[in-house]
């Protein structure tokens, strides 16, 4: 092919001053709601501007930034003026802004910061207000449009995380001059029946599709609202009054049907879990008793009254036991003691003497005959010997 082949640096050239020779894209002015607002430490201010179907890249210089009369802030409506210029080293068109102005909606803004001012000082968004939202909530409110993409997100997420809960739906105008009016009055019907948390909100759309949310009508219905109440409005950068108002905000209402609604099956797979460890703690804790009981028992043996009865039984069948071998002793060493005694009474007994050729002799009185000078002739002795005794008299007395 002989096609001519530029460089990427000639193409963004070329598209720039196509860009520069286009009178209309020299000057204009563009209204757009403001987004992604960036003040750069440098001075220079990055924001972008969109509505339904599009969105724009602009920058604004810091001697530009100098002469604004008033700070620019995300959602709010202005008119842009400036030049449509291609950043050649990106490839990328935007708009270099020389001036900006509030639209309509820049003045609505205003109102709803001044509302939001004034509803805090009331102490209307204090944290000690908020509600704690139940981990286990059974029946679910929500207050919103009857058709369209929030109730079908909220409904087929809660079908997912728990098919046993029970959704009230209060369709409300989520958008219009009857909106605010109709949300705060859905509001307080579904607070009648007493759910265990109610979700007010709708899907995306522009700053003056959500301006319901930012009424002081709806913010103090939510207030006022005795069930917790979590608010989603919008989607994720889109922030309401009733975001403040509510006991928790959701970024969107898919969001917030997975805030709102536990899921079951984790619910279950917990309760398993608790049952496990429950069980094996009774087990151990009986486990535990059981064993000290049996160390009480044993101690209460040990000093019970069966335990001391037992204890004094050992104590004296050993002591009978103690008591016989001494007793055993003590007559073992009495009978040889004995013994030796006998011996030794057996070398002095009279019968031992009589029977050696001995004789034991009386007088007439019976009292033994020790020497001559007791017996004279004729006098009559008793005479016993070994075998025997008899009677004799005396006939001589011879003296040594």
């Amino acid at each position: 092919m002989n096609q001519p082949v530029f460089s990427v640096s000639q193409v963004n050239a070329y598209v720039k001053q196509m860009f520069l020779k286009d009178d209309r894209l020299r000057f204009l002015a563009v209204k757009g709601e403001v987004s992604n607002c960036k003040y750069h430490s440098s001075g220079h201010l990055y924001f972008t501007i969109k509505d339904k179907t599009g969105q724009l890249a602009c920058v604004m210089f810091a001697s530009a930034v100098r002469n604004l009369s008033f700070r620019l802030q995300e959602g709010q409506s202005v008119v842009v003026y400036g030049s449509m210029q291609v950043y050649e080293r990106d490839g990328k068109y935007q708009l270099y802004a020389e001036m900006i102005e509030k639209d309509g909606m820049g003045q609505l803004f205003e109102q709803i910061e001044e509302l939001k001012r004034r509803l805090a000082a009331e102490g209307l968004f204090d944290a000690e207000r908020k509600k704690p939202i139940p981990a286990y909530a059974g029946r679910v409110g929500i207050v919103t449009a009857q058709t369209g993409a929030a109730i079908r997100d909220i409904v087929q997420i809660a079908n997912r995380r728990n098919p046993y809960v029970q959704l009230i739906l209060q369709p409300a105008l989520v958008q219009g001059e009857a909106a605010p009016e109709s949300l705060a009055r859905a509001l307080k019907k579904l607070d009648v029946l007493r759910p265990d948390v109610i979700i007010i909100g709708r899907g995306g759309g522009s700053a003056e599709d959500l301006m319901a949310f930012n009424t002081e009508l709806v913010v103090r219905a939510v207030a006022e609202c005795e069930t917790p109440v979590i608010s989603a409005v919008g989607h994720e950068v889109d922030v309401a009054l009733t975001d403040f108002a509510a006991d928790l905000r959701a970024p969107t209402p898919s969001a917030a049907a997975e805030l709102a609604v536990f899921e079951y099956r984790a619910l279950e797979e917990s309760l398993a879990t608790f049952h496990a460890d429950l069980l094996y703690a009774m087990c151990h804790r009986i486990e535990g008793a059981r064993s000290r009981m049996e160390a009480f028992g044993e101690k209460l043996l040990r000093v019970g009254p069966a335990g001391a009865l037992k204890a004094r039984k050992v104590q004296l069948v050993y002591t009978g036991e103690r008591l016989d071998s001494a007793m055993k002793r003590h007559m073992v060493r009495n009978k040889h003691r004995l013994e030796l005694l006998a011996g030794r009474l057996h070398g002095v007994s009279p019968a031992a003497r009589l029977s050696g050729g001995y004789a034991f002799v009386t007088g007439a009185d019976k009292h033994p005959l020790t020497s001559v000078a007791q017996v004279k002739p004729k006098d009559t002795v008793h005479i016993s010997l070994a075998d025997g005794s008899f009677t004799a008299e005396v006939t001589r007395v011879e003296n040594q």
